[in-house]
């Protein structure tokens, strides 16, 4: 079960992007899931193109809500506190993924001015 929740909610992210100058050229995708006070609120993150090229993206929350719900159902108990954050990391072109739960710690994968450069490439998928 949790194999279809997983494509499910990678599918639902990517159905849902929106950012600037979005096309079909990019290769992977690093998605941060936001759950401040406990309740899914947000997914951000960034397109990486073979070009080099990396682009600022979100979803919709709203449309991507069942598949995150479906998801963090599949590892949670009803009542178990969700994680702060969760990273969703795809790579299109070998199919490989990986989520990452951070379930501490607010400030991690949180984007500021002095580290955006940095964080984007720390959040790029590499699967060896």
């Amino acid at each position: 079960m949790a194999g279809n929740v997983t494509a499910d909610l990678i599918r639902a992210l990517i159905d849902t992007l929106e950012g600037p100058s979005i096309d079909g050229g990019w290769e992977s995708l690093a998605m941060i899931l936001e759950f401040p006070d406990g309740e899914f609120n947000g997914a951000h993150g960034y397109l990486y193109s073979p070009d080099g090229v990396i682009t600022a993206v979100a979803s919709d929350p709203w449309a991507v809500r069942p598949a995150v719900k479906a998801y963090t159902d599949s590892y949670y108990q009803p009542g178990e506190v969700l994680p702060r954050k969760v990273l969703v990391q795809f790579d299109r072109t070998n199919r490989k993924y990986d989520i990452t739960f951070e379930e501490t710690d607010e400030a991690r994968w949180k984007v500021t001015p002095r580290n955006v450069m940095e964080l984007r490439e720390e959040l790029r998928p590499a699967f060896d």
